[in-house]
């Protein structure tokens, strides 16, 4: 069952809690700012889950941004590790990610993001091989998908698509169409 978003103070001193440890990993780095945002504050971020951001102060520029974060990256990328090994602690906390500026600028902004361990799913448990799928979803699709997890039917936004692929491989219209689909791929390949 998904978590009920913290208050405005347990909030608060996760956020101190987590600029103190960012501070102490990163020393030197150019940080502008930290954050601990959780559901509602971003899309991306799951029902009952937080995202720890670093907001780096780099210079301008698109290419200047790039460069930036691959010396970021190379200069810090144990101390980054190192960060996310005690923010997996935190089982709230989904994600870890580093920004050069802000997402709200115009133009692309350079982005880190690490997949904060913890327990898996069911099926990542039980042996099931799964392949990780990219998908971009519209305001009633998502709103949908973190409804299941509200619920309490789903975990995560993953498991909640997968539990949704089972309901449809459950209609008998399906092997129809499964059917349907080899029949087609059989006179492809007449051609």
């Amino acid at each position: 069952m998904a978590k009920a978003k913290l208050g405005k103070a347990a909030l608060e001193a996760l956020q101190q809690k987590f600029d103190e440890l960012v501070r102490e990993r990163l020393r030197g780095a150019p940080i502008d700012r930290v954050e601990v945002l959780q559901y509602g504050d971003d899309p991306e971020i799951e029902p009952g889950e937080l995202l720890a951001r670093i907001v780096l102060r780099l210079p301008e520029g698109e290419e200047d941004h790039r460069q930036a974060m691959r010396a970021f990256d190379r200069e810090y990328e144990d101390a980054l590790h190192g960060l996310r090994r005690e923010l997996n602690q935190v089982p709230e906390i989904g994600l870890l990610e580093v920004i050069v500026g802000d997402k709200d600028t115009d133009g692309p902004v350079p982005v880190r993001k690490m997949r904060m361990g913890g327990p898996g799913s069911p099926l990542e448990g039980a042996g099931v091989q799964l392949t990780p799928v990219m998908a971009r979803l519209g305001p009633e699709d998502l709103e949908t998908v973190d409804t299941l997890i509200t619920a309490g039917i789903a975990g995560n936004r993953a498991e909640a698509v997968r539990w949704a692929l089972a309901r449809i491989r459950e209609r008998p219209a399906y092997e129809k169409l499964r059917e349907r689909a080899r029949e087609i791929e059989e006179l492809k390949a007449q051609f």
